[in-house]
């Protein structure tokens, strides 16, 4: 019984909440890049790869001698590349979403590690950088749990959550984020409107991707020190549920990354719990199950953007 009050005694841990944010992180800015292309209309498959070209190149970056905000744009930049580079695949050749996704997932992947080894033929072992550091708020760090975990994290967390204001803000409260929204509901009205819907697609996911790539940059800037194989490990594609789960609303966004991170966060330290009466494999997989029961709850309700993955040819009717 001890037990069953240490794991609800868990909760009140200020250590739980600040992983939960920390770990978030990276999936608000993914979620948050994905968001921005499926509203515009288009799948981004290629999020896995782009958050692993993102962390290489933040990190490969900062080690070369630039400082780190110089490694974020340089990841942002480079994953708003490949996110052009599908654009132009997927809206004006009109080819399939899901293969130029998986294409650009696989060569943005195969191209890091190609490079990385490149940089480091003889290495075993990662060299280090010196990541960003948290910094703590005045008077509001101080604040019992809640402080510690909003307002005692890195800059690129803070800058995750205003990012999340920042994207609601342009979607729903600017000219351009009305014409991103109707070219992912109604590219014919959008065109009649006189919006150019290629260009705002393309550029829409190019933004996308760059979001996409600075969540891969803080792993290797603000969460470690150092850029390791594998280390994106499927965030990519919990950013897709994710989106789904938000229904392609951003604070919706923000919550389930949170909700999920919190559900990770939180294995971890049962695991310490319960000890070896349960096999840890049953631990790692809670967040997994939890979250896809949360998106099969809200994904009924969901209206999804009507012409996701539906191709667009200017001045074709369908």
């Amino acid at each position: 019984m001890s037990g069953f009050w240490d794991a609800i005694a868990l909760l009140a841990q200020a250590s739980l909440w600040i992983a939960a944010v920390r770990i978030a992180t990276p999936l608000i800015f993914g979620t948050l890049g994905e968001l921005i292309c499926e509203r515009a209309g288009v799948l981004n498959l290629g999020i896995e790869g782009i958050m692993v070209l993102g962390a290489l190149t933040g990190w490969l970056a900062v080690h070369q001698g630039a400082d780190l905000w110089t490694g974020v744009a340089l990841a942002a930049l480079a994953g708003a590349a490949f996110g052009l580079l599908h654009g132009v695949l997927t809206v004006p050749l009109a080819l399939s979403q899901h293969v130029a996704g998986i294409g650009i997932t696989l060569l943005a992947t195969s191209l890091s590690y190609f490079a990385y080894r490149l940089a480091f033929p003889q290495i075993t072992t990662p060299p280090r950088i010196q990541p960003f550091k948290p910094v703590p708020v005045p008077l509001l760090s101080d604040i019992p749990v809640l402080g510690p975990a909003l307002f005692a994290q890195t800059p690129l967390t803070y800058a995750a959550l205003a990012a999340v204001a920042l994207v609601a803000w342009v979607l729903y409260r600017t000219p351009l984020g009305l014409a991103v929204r109707m070219v992912g509901e109604n590219p014919e009205a959008a065109e009649a409107q006189g919006i150019d819907v290629v260009a705002t697609r393309i550029g829409a996911i190019a933004a996308g991707s760059a979001l996409m790539a600075v969540g891969g940059a803080f792993l290797t800037l603000s969460a470690f020190d150092a850029f390791y194989f594998n280390m994106i490990n499927g965030r990519g594609w919990i950013c897709i549920a994710l989106v789904v789960f938000a229904s392609w609303k951003p604070v919706k966004a923000l919550l389930g990354a949170l909700l999920f991170a919190a559900f990770d966060a939180y294995q971890l330290r049962l695991q310490q719990i319960v000890g070896g009466a349960v096999p840890y494999q049953v631990f790692l997989m809670m967040p997994y199950a939890l979250s896809i029961l949360a998106l099969v709850l809200m994904s009924r309700r969901a209206a999804y953007p009507r012409a996701l993955m539906v191709p667009y040819v200017k001045g074709e009717r369908r």
